[in-house]
């Protein structure tokens, strides 16, 4: 199984990700640590990711697409792989896309995660006065403000995409966080029987 976690920052896509992974024996994958290990094992991929973060620049979807195209192929994906953080676009999208056909593969299925923006800012500021500024320093309502106007003007149009491609799942990410897991399984499930029919 291949999936995809889509989802506005604070939604709950790292925790409910986690748990997929584990009843499913899956991998999860972030982009942020699949750069960081490609740029450790010294991979061709890795050297030209290097190069580009030493200069302080964003690492292009290319060299990203790279770097999940050689990790997929992996002894511990055989079982199939959540990304975490990629696609933030539908360029990216597209170069996803494009690498998984030309390996005869593709995507099972991609969950959104709904969640209403001031409930998140809610969620963020509620917290933020549990831990009395021990948070974290992207953990306040104004920097979330900001991650939410980009992931509206960048992240979100992925769910059309994704939607005419016939793949998306969505999910009420409002609820608690057992009541998502079940209902993410249960989209899971309906994905199998597609697949099956």
């Amino acid at each position: 199984m291949k999936l995809i976690f889509l989802g506005p920052p604070g939604a709950g896509k790292g925790t409910q990700a986690e748990r997929i992974q584990t009843a499913h024996g899956l991998v999860q994958l972030s982009t942020g640590d699949m750069l960081r290990a490609a740029v450790a094992a010294g991979t061709e991929t890795g050297q030209v990711a290097k190069e580009i973060m030493a200069r302080g620049d964003l690492v292009p979807d290319d060299v990203v697409v790279g770097i999940i195209a050689d990790r997929t192929q992996e002894a511990d994906c055989a079982n199939g792989y959540i990304l975490d953080g990629f696609p933030r676009n539908v360029a990216q999208a597209e170069a996803l896309d494009k690498m998984l056909a030309e390996r005869s593969d593709k995507l099972d299925a991609v969950i959104e995660l709904k969640v209403d923006d001031s409930a998140l800012l809610a969620r963020i500021e509620g917290r933020a006065a549990e831990t009395e500024g021990g948070a974290r320093a992207d953990d306040n309502a104004d920097a979330l403000k900001k991650r939410l106007a980009v992931y509206h003007e960048q992240t979100a149009p992925l769910a059309g995409y994704y939607k005419n491609a016939g793949i998306l799942r969505t999910v009420d990410g409002m609820k608690d966080m057992d009541a998502v897991t079940v209902e993410i399984e249960a989209a899971l499930e309906l994905k199998e029987t597609d697949n099956a029919g």
